[in-house]
């Protein structure tokens, strides 16, 4: 547990959400269990097992020396979630938690909760794809698949984008989406679908095409989506979704599925799609294997014909 310990004896958090120290990533021998998250004014240690007593108490004075350094005026706060087969559960370590609870990332605002569930309502790795889709949004049609609590919608809206359509069929975390919008002063543009996308392709097809879809699913959650199952229905149904030259954002969180395994997919599934890049991580997610690391695509459609029209919608 020393690089732990020594990360949080170094850590400056800022003024924005954001991981502080990756022992998934498997580069820190001893640590692989653990992780730290600063989600202002809150640090979140996240065990995946037990946490003991003399771990939770050298944590606990780490960083509330670390505190004192960097924020003598303000109280500790401090919360612990183990992780353990069959679900989780969370402590509160020193001080509070706000309630609501709202962080900042690259000037946009998030409601998040640490107390409940696993989930926190921002995925913090997925902060360059939230960066590239707001970089790449303007003046474009959006369909955000698998939207949970709509991160992409605000980024791609704050953006320019004209229009995002978020699918989830969770009812509260899109609630927590609209919400997430009203933080950010954006009072237009977006639509809230509570449904089952694969029950829903009819809807989804006749509010597009788009120049921008992004699906982002879990990687297996009973009753809404599984990786190996469901990512063939959801490729072979892309191509209609998209404009001529539109592109969508494809993200695998799936340790066990390496990048090649979208790649064959599409191949197969969408073979006209053409795969651009693969978004970079944050640096601090880096991991020894990129392949087990978060691994998101952007492919393209291809482009009309020289002379060919496409008519608006």
């Amino acid at each position: 547990m020393q690089a732990l310990l020594d990360a949080i004896a170094h850590a400056t958090p800022s003024a924005e959400a954001q991981r502080l120290f990756h022992g998934r990533g498997g580069l820190y021998p001893g640590c692989e269990d653990w992780l730290l998250d600063w989600y202002a004014p809150v640090w979140l240690l996240t065990k995946f097992g037990e946490a003991t007593t003399d771990e939770q108490s050298q944590l606990s004075a780490a960083l509330q020396v670390r505190q004192q350094q960097v924020a003598p005026d303000q109280p500790l706060n401090a919360v612990l979630q183990s992780r353990v087969a069959g679900g989780s559960h969370t402590q509160v370590l020193a001080g509070a938690v706000p309630e609501p609870h709202v962080v900042r990332e690259d000037g946009a605002s998030y409601r998040v909760n640490l107390l409940r569930g696993q989930n926190h309502g921002l995925f913090l790795d997925m902060a360059e794809g939230r960066r590239w889709v707001r970089e790449h949004a303007a003046g474009t049609k959006v369909l955000n698949l698998f939207a949970y609590t709509c991160s992409f919608s605000v980024a791609a809206l704050l953006g320019g984008a004209k229009s995002v359509v978020n699918i989830d069929m969770a009812h509260p975390a899109l609630a927590t989406g609209q919400h997430n919008h009203q933080l950010n002063g954006i009072t237009q543009g977006a639509k809230f679908l509570g449904h089952d996308l694969f029950s829903s392709w009819g809807k989804v097809s006749r509010s597009g095409p788009y120049d921008l879809v992004i699906a982002d699913p879990p990687s297996f959650q009973k009753g809404s989506f599984v990786a190996t199952k469901d990512w063939p229905r959801l490729l072979r149904r892309l191509p209609d979704l998209l404009r001529p030259g539109g592109r969508a954002l494809l993200c695998l969180n799936a340790p066990e599925l390496p990048e090649s395994f979208l790649r064959d997919l599409l191949a197969t599934e969408a073979p006209e799609l053409v795969v651009e890049q693969r978004l970079p991580n944050p640096a601090v997610f880096a991991d020894v294997s990129p392949d087990r690391a978060l691994k998101v695509l952007v492919v393209r459609a291809p482009p009309l014909p020289n002379g060919a029209m496409v008519t608006p919608t």
